[in-house]
This record gives C-alpha cells, structure tokens and sequence, in this order.
C-alpha cells in the first residue's frame, strides 16, 4: 500500500466495513505507531466513513478488541449483525430442497439402495 504524499512515518492500513450483503466500503488510514482499532475506525469517521457503533471489528479476519494494538498493513474489518440464525436459514434451505436433493443421498448409484 502506497503511502500518502507528506506523510512522515507511522503505519498505513486498511479498514473495510460491510455496509449491506455483498457491499463494501473501504477506507485507508494512516496512523502513529501503537494506534489501536478504535482509533482507526475514528479516522475513518473523520474522513466519512460512516461506522456502525457497537459493531464487532476483526483484523485480517480475526474478531478482536477495540484495544488491539495495530500494525503497519493490518486489514481492520467492521462485521454487520447477522439478521438470520445460520442453523435457522440451514433447516429452512433444507425444506425448499427436500430430502432427497441434499447430503448423502443427492448423488445414488444407479441400482443402489438409499442412503448407499
């Protein structure tokens, strides 16, 4: 990552927020050495990012504190709240596609008997 003209030392880094399913928004901040994630999702708030208070952040993919140190490069992700019980959507996706479409038994031998 490209660091800004005139800028004299301290540590680049990217923060990106999900913003709605599939929609992304990106923002690179740089910061002094020892900033925290806190202080990157406030950068991003200056700069007009808006970021949801109370979301779970993560660095590369790693949910973690807001006190987290960072360092040069890191990649600080804001999640959303899931608006679904994964298990739920499961058992739903399980209903439309019926039994026999799913699992063990979507690809039968030819002769075979079910569930082999």
């Amino acid at each position: 990552m490209a660091e800004p003209p005139g800028d004299t030392g301290g540590m680049c880094l990217t923060v990106v927020v999900a913003v709605a399913p599939g929609e992304l928004k990106e923002c690179a901040v740089c910061l002094p050495e020892g900033s925290t994630v806190a202080d990157a999702l406030r950068a991003c708030a200056r700069a007009g990012l808006a970021v949801p208070a109370h979301a779970a952040c993560g660095v590369w993919g790693r949910v973690v504190e807001p006190a987290q140190v960072l360092c040069s490069g890191d990649r600080v992700e804001v999640y959303r709240a899931l608006t679904v019980d994964p298990k739920v959507a499961r058992r739903q996706r399980f209903v439309r596609q019926g039994a026999r479409t799913t699992g063990l038994f979507a690809r039968q031998r030819p002769g075979g008997k079910a569930g082999y």
